[in-house]
């Protein structure tokens, strides 16, 4: 089983629970205060949004291979409403996932990418960690 054979729901769920025990995956206290876009009107209500979005920036960068925060941004970006004009396509914040990359660093699982593309990559730790979801 790999992460293509898996719901990426279910699967994001399950690395979600695995990354709760890892201590470098710990959510600021500033985050339950914060947007996590432009385009939305409230902060995230479920209590392990932080270990959500950790475990799917790490899908990301399984099926991407090297990602960067500017990527990201607009992966988790969304359609800012803007009343009675047409809605306009809004980035996401950048520094949750910075935060959260810079967390997947130190817990060993992202590396810094040694090429022509700059971003982060998976190093063996995290790749194991991720195949090891079914």
């Amino acid at each position: 089983m790999s992460v293509y054979d898996v719901e990426p729901q279910k699967y994001i769920e399950e690395l979600a629970k695995k990354l709760e025990a890892v201590p470098e995956f710990e959510m600021p206290l500033w985050a339950s205060f914060v947007k996590t876009s432009v385009a939305r009107k409230r902060p995230p209500v479920d209590s392990k949004f932080w270990h959500k979005r950790a475990a799917s920036i790490l899908r990301q960068a399984f099926l991407r291979g090297v990602i960067g925060v500017g990527k990201l941004r607009t992966r988790y970006g969304g359609r800012k409403k803007r009343g009675g004009k047409p809605e306009k396509f809004k980035k996401a914040s950048g520094k949750i996932i910075r935060l959260i990359l810079q967390q997947s660093e130190k817990a060993g699982l992202l590396q810094k990418a040694k090429g022509k593309k700059a971003g982060r990559e998976l190093t063996k730790k995290g790749l194991e960690l991720l195949n090891s979801i079914k």
